[in-house]
């Protein structure tokens, strides 16, 4: 299904918003994805494509590709849609999603997340989730190589 049939098949539920590489998954992942989907209906997520994540996070990144990493957020109860982007922002997706909430970590101010002006504009909100410490794929990517 494309994102503008989910979109199309899913009028007037409220949709929540959020974005990441997600490249190992951990705890933090799994509890923030929970939390922002008990904020709506529906949860979408962005998925950095591998040449973004690449771009962010340096040569080594990601371990995962982004069909792996689509096919286990697909997989958990919280996620309702991903979508891949290839640009080093979701603003476009965000643009063409029009989410009523927008998320991230809670190591994002609402004010310095990336479509806040797209989603606060429209009437939506925005909000930073509970960041649940000493969870990171850095650290776990640390922990391996030691």
């Amino acid at each position: 299904m494309t994102l503008k049939e989910f979109l199309d098949s899913n009028k007037g539920k409220k949709l929540v918003f959020t974005n990441g590489c997600f490249d190992i998954l951990h705890k933090g992942h799994v509890a923030y994805l929970n939390e922002a989907k008990a904020l709506g209906d529906l949860l979408i997520v962005g998925l950095n494509s591998d040449q973004s994540v690449r771009g962010l996070k340096g040569p080594e990144r990601p371990v995962n590709s982004e069909l792996d990493r689509k096919f286990v957020l697909e997989n958990l109860k919280s996620v309702d849609f991903v979508e891949i982007f290839n640009d080093s922002t979701p603003y476009d997706l965000i643009k063409e999603v029009m989410p009523d909430i927008l998320v991230k970590g809670g190591d994002w101010k609402p004010e310095d997340i990336v479509g806040s002006d797209i989603v606060l504009g429209s009437g939506g909100k925005v909000m930073s989730l509970n960041f649940v410490n000493g969870y990171s794929t850095t650290n776990i990517i640390s922990k391996i190589n030691k």
